[in-house]
Parts: structure tokens; C-alpha cells; sequence
């Protein structure tokens, strides 16, 4: 019970996170500013932010159509939700 709500909670941060840090990059680049690295927001997605981050692309429509960027983001959320079905199928 605790295991899961730390997971839950992890998750939360780390989705709530990886939408702020795509809101500032896109602010970022918007003013023309120093930009978040690509492979930051990818590692923030790698380690369970993804769903964050397609929220993100979404609401700020940001990064929507820049390659190889979306193929990555596209790579993780598939190994992940492989991940998830071997898990629940062990």
C-alpha cells in the first residue's frame, strides 16, 4: 500500500514537472531565450513523464512537429506501455 502510493506520487510530481519544464522552454522560445536541452525533456519522460509531456505538446503545442524529438517521445511511451503490459502479465 505504501509502495503504491509512493509510485502514485512520484508519478504526479514528475508528470506535474515535466509539464512545467515544456512550459518554460516553449516561453523560452518564444522570448527568444535559452532553451531547455532536448535530451532533458526526453530523460523527464523516460523516467515516467510521458504522459506529461504529450499533455504538454498538446495544451502549448510545443515540440509537435520537431524531429527526431517526437519519434524519441514516441519510442519511450511505447517501450513504457510494453513495460506495463509485461509487468501486469508476469
Amino acid at each position: 500500500m505504501i509502495m503504491t502510493t509512493t509510485v502514485a506520487l512520484f508519478l504526479m510530481a514528475i508528470n506535474a514537472l515535466t509539464m512545467l519544464v515544456f512550459y518554460q522552454d516553449k516561453a523560452s522560445a518564444i522570448a527568444g531565450e535559452r532553451r531547455v536541452r532536448e535530451s532533458d525533456l526526453l530523460t523527464l519522460a523516460f523516467i515516467g513523464g510521458t504522459p506529461g509531456a504529450f499533455l504538454a505538446r498538446h495544451l502549448f503545442r510545443h515540440k509537435t512537429r520537431k524531429e527526431p524529438f517526437s519519434t524519441h517521445l514516441m519510442v519511450i511511451a511505447v517501450v513504457q506501455i510494453g513495460a506495463l503490459i509485461g509487468w501486469f502479465l508476469l
